[in-house]
């Protein structure tokens, strides 16, 4: 069974927009790293009963990361802060990001939120989403009428 999402090209376009923000940060290096959000990578993959999503989430505590659930959209948020350095250390380059972030994904329709779980361990935010449940055709009989209707009003 394949699972479809579905595509929202405007999101897609920030998306884009903001990966190609980051591109070009990356070549101006006098720019403030400090100030330049970041995203965490994510990895999709099904199985027989759920889609599973796993975000990169090194160096976050547990009560950093908050996963939210509205209009088949999954929001993964947090913040990464920066631990304070001595006065004394040098630093000659920073290439971590730091700050907050907002990851959102389209789940497939049809999702009962209160079957979500979700489970962070090693750094790694793994959320199991399971399939909905196929529609079942539904044999019509000919000739019937329903119940509810009067078939000598006509």
């Amino acid at each position: 069974m394949s699972t479809l999402v579905r595509w929202e090209p405007f999101r897609d376009i920030a998306q884009m927009q903001g990966e190609i923000g980051r591109l070009f940060d990356g070549l101006f290096e006098n720019r403030s790293r400090s100030a330049q959000g970041w995203v965490p990578a994510l990895d999709v993959w099904e199985t027989e009963s759920d889609v599973v999503y796993a975000f990169d989430l090194p160096g976050l505590a547990e009560d950093a990361i908050s996963i939210e659930v509205a209009d088949d959209t999954l929001t993964v948020t947090g913040e990464r802060r920066r631990a304070t350095e001595e006065q004394s250390d040098r630093f000659f380059r920073y290439e971590r990001r730091y700050g907050s972030f907002s990851r959102a994904v389209g789940l497939p329709a049809g999702v009962d939120d209160s079957k979500i779980a979700a489970a962070y361990k090693d750094g790694v935010l793994e959320v199991r989403v399971p399939k909905p449940e196929e529609a079942k055709p539904r044999r019509i009989q000919l000739g019937a009428a329903p119940a509810d209707v009067d078939a000598s009003a006509n």
